[in-house]
């Protein structure tokens, strides 16, 4: 694996991805904060864990209702903004959930933390494509995920560490991400504003129809104004004149639902379906995550030298075999931790090939919305597979719950064969940058 492409990196382009990794890194702190005290929190708040789930469904449904608005943001105003908004509220929501009084309190923070968290894939992506060139693109897009592989393993030590403190409580360990959010916010707009360049800081706009036919520099305004609804309209229409980018939406939805299938219940997997003792399985799930976010930088390597759709469809098949390795309850208990490992990570070796291709078929002005949808998709994969495999587990067992997911992993595999099949070798194989052919590429 060779990374030397990013120690050349111009000082710009490594203080955005620095800025955005870190970003990234607080973001997904924010995603799991309850996880790791669900019990703690139910007998705090007198509610069931179902409640809870709700809670983190509310969080999931603000999330993905706010992605296309932070990708107009992106698109349309500041970058910068961008990110510093969604920072802010994250922090801000988090505390909060820190401060709640009632389970109510806790609801409208973790919507508030929703509404922040939207804005974190909208501003980075669109930030670390116009301060990176294509030949190392994907190596920069594998540490930024490498980076927010770390913070969804984060919580979980750090709240129990200081948790661990005599006199302390989940509270502080919440208080102390918010706040840590929230100084980050400040340091990045700052850092942002004086280093980063305007060029790439700023959406890249492009002429439409009316406006190619005046010179740059006419004054005319005499044309009609657009109304906010007619922008909403040739947003929409725009959008679904895209479908290489809902496609690729679509992949990321299927993708998601897949793994976080997985990352639900494979730590109750192990425990009651192979008898494995619950502190190895809840390690288990935290080596996972470490596993998956090498495999992130192995797959940001891997995308540059080679095409992003077979990268995709690979990693998304030995997702499904060792998925239905682990629903055949043929392995003993130290084989099905390992291949729980594998199964839980693979999958991220695809991560920066999916995150290239929607790069590949943006026009520039358009990144962050193309990466909003790409976001939706897996914001919506989140959403539906506790509860669809929660429910086929409890009716059915674990063997035809994890042989679903097996299914709709493999179901990945066919969904980019088709999507190569339709477009051909353009959507599989490097492109040229679209702002060379920004109508093609993004049709």
């Amino acid at each position: 694996m060779s990374f030397s492409s990013l120690r050349t990196l111009p000082r710009e382009a490594f203080v955005v991805l620095s800025l955005v990794s870190g970003s990234h890194l607080v973001n997904h702190m924010y995603l799991v904060l309850f996880p790791p005290i669900l019990g703690v929190l139910a007998t705090e708040f007198d509610v069931t864990l179902a409640t809870l789930g709700f809670a983190m469904g509310a969080q999931a449904f603000v999330n993905t209702a706010f992605q296309l608005p932070f990708g107009y943001l992106s698109d349309t105003y500041d970058r910068t903004l961008t990110l510093g908004l969604c920072l802010v509220l994250g922090g801000v929501g988090t505390l909060v959930l820190a401060a709640a009084p009632t389970f109510e309190w806790l609801l409208v923070g973790q919507v508030l933390v929703g509404v922040g968290v939207a804005g974190h894939h909208p501003s980075h992506y669109p930030l670390l494509s116009d301060a990176t060139t294509e030949t190392n693109r994907g190596r920069v897009f594998s540490v930024h995920g490498f980076a927010g592989n770390v913070g969804f393993a984060a919580p979980p030590v750090v709240i129990v560490a200081i948790m661990s403190v005599a006199g302390l409580t989940w509270r502080h360990a919440f208080g102390a991400i918010g706040a840590l959010g929230l100084a980050y916010a400040v340091l990045a707009v700052f850092v942002s504003l004086r280093y980063v360049p305007r060029s790439v800081r700023r959406p890249n706009r492009v002429d439409d129809a009316a406006g190619a036919a005046a010179s740059p520099g006419s004054t005319d305004t005499t044309g009609p104004t657009p109304s906010r609804r007619g922008r909403v309209r040739a947003q929409v229409a725009t959008l679904l004149d895209s479908p290489k980018i809902l496609a690729l939406g679509l992949l990321a939805l299927v993708a998601s639902t897949a793994m976080w299938g997985i990352t639900s219940f494979i730590v109750t997997l192990l425990e009651q379906g192979y008898g494995v003792e619950s502190s190895t399985a809840s390690l288990t799930l935290s080596v996972m995550f470490g596993v998956g976010a090498v495999f992130m930088l192995v797959g940001g390597d891997l995308t540059d030298r080679f095409a992003p759709a077979p990268l995709i469809a690979v990693s998304y098949a030995l997702v499904t075999l060792f998925v239905l390795l682990l629903a055949s309850f043929v392995l003993p208990p130290l084989a099905a931790v390992f291949a729980a490992v594998v199964g839980g990570s693979v999958g991220s070796l695809s991560t920066p090939a999916r995150d290239k291709l929607a790069d590949i078929l943006s026009a520039r002005a358009d990144l962050g919305r193309n990466f909003a949808i790409v976001t939706v998709g897996v914001m919506v994969g989140n959403t539906v597979a506790p509860p669809l495999f929660g429910v086929l587990i409890e009716t059915s067992g674990f063997r035809v719950g994890f042989a679903s997911i097996a299914v709709v992993a493999l179901g990945v595999v066919g969904l980019i064969v088709a999507i190569v099949a339709k477009w051909g070798d353009g959507f599989s194989i490097g492109e040229s940058s679209p702002s060379t052919d920004a109508v093609d590429v993004s049709r």
